[in-house]
């Protein structure tokens, strides 16, 4: 069987030099930055009906260097029992470093805030799942977020804070 490209794996550009083009996103580093659980009327919790639970989420970007960012989500989940009494509380830090590559300047804040987000989702989800039911309860599986959807709402109040009579120009960061 003979080769048809000389011998290369059929990829753009050959040797050692050989760069991939085009935009990247790298992620780097994952980890748990902070994390906490409190179960404080334990047993009398665990018996009884299901408690309402009350979730808040929050995401942030900063630069570490060039072309370095670390992306970070805040989970919260508070959960009430009948009595209006906590049930249970999980807060969870979880981050990301990415690295950006190739990104044209007004695309860099939309990737940090929805696609980092979005591959950091699913380790987050997990980690609440697996604390929440380490603590007694059936496993907390938080539903799909759409970040993009947070995002677009978050930059329609930014615009509509710097809306003429509001103040000076604000910048968006």
């Amino acid at each position: 069987m003979s080769d048809v490209n000389g011998g290369s794996n059929g990829a753009a550009g050959h040797g050692p030099m050989a760069q991939p083009q085009g935009p990247q996103i790298s992620v780097l580093a994952q980890y748990v930055k902070d994390l906490s659980f409190e179960n404080p009327h334990a047993p009398t919790s665990l018996q009884g009906a299901k408690p309402t639970i009350e979730i808040g989420l929050d995401v942030q970007a900063r630069p570490l260097g060039i072309d370095q960012y670390e992306v970070v989500l805040r989970v919260r989940a508070d959960a009430q029992g009948s009595q209006s009494s906590k049930t249970f509380v999980v807060e969870l830090v979880y981050a990301g470093v990415f690295g950006l590559r190739g990104i044209p300047q007004e695309s860099i804040q939309p990737i940090l805030l929805i696609e980092c987000p979005r591959l950091l989702f699913p380790f987050a989800r997990r980690i609440v799942g697996d604390i929440t039911q380490s603590g007694g309860f059936p496993p907390l599986l938080l539903e799909p977020i759409d970040f993009a959807a947070l995002f677009r709402s978050q930059m329609q109040a930014q615009a509509q804070q710097r809306e003429p009579g509001a103040g000076g120009q604000t910048e968006l960061t």
